[in-house]
């Protein structure tokens, strides 16, 4: 498995803010998931995207969001998930979900949990620059995870 992962804030007014691209950090609790998913252990997907304003550094050995948000229109959300081809037919799963701040909040992390509410697996985790929110401005988030 290798991720990435990449966010575009938008203004209220539809006005790109920022757009950056990184290489995604894949937990060890996440590849451990898949692999239940292969036997049939787990039924637990990936489909849900979650945010949180911690800047400390993505680690495989992180299990949550170290500070995730709960308020402001950020809190953690299904995202719409498709098959996407890197190298080959279908080998890339891809996540989406646009977000929508309803107050001001800072955001530095994002990652994918297998659940819609607190815990669950978290496969994947990422930090990046603040994206300073205020009301009605857009975050935009992809998370590509390819098995090559």
């Amino acid at each position: 498995m290798k991720g990435q992962f990449s966010i575009c804030h938008k203004d209220r007014n539809g006005k790109v803010l920022s757009e950056e691209v990184f290489d995604n950090t894949i937990t060890t609790t996440g590849k451990a998931q898949v692999a239940r998913l292969f036997d049939g252990d787990s039924t637990n997907i990936f489909k849900w995207i979650g945010l949180g304003s911690s800047s400390t550094t993505a680690t495989a050995a992180n299990t949550d969001l170290i500070t995730a948000i709960t308020a402001a229109g950020l809190t953690r959300a299904a995202c719409t998930v498709t098959q996407a081809t890197t190298t080959t037919a279908g080998d890339t799963a891809q996540l989406v979900h646009t977000f929508t701040a309803t107050a001001s909040q800072a955001v530095r992390e994002a990652g994918i949990f297998s659940t819609a509410t607190s815990g669950g697996v978290m496969a994947c985790r990422q930090t990046f620059t603040a994206k300073n929110m205020e009301n009605g401005e857009t975050l935009a988030v992809t998370y590509r995870v390819k098995f090559a």
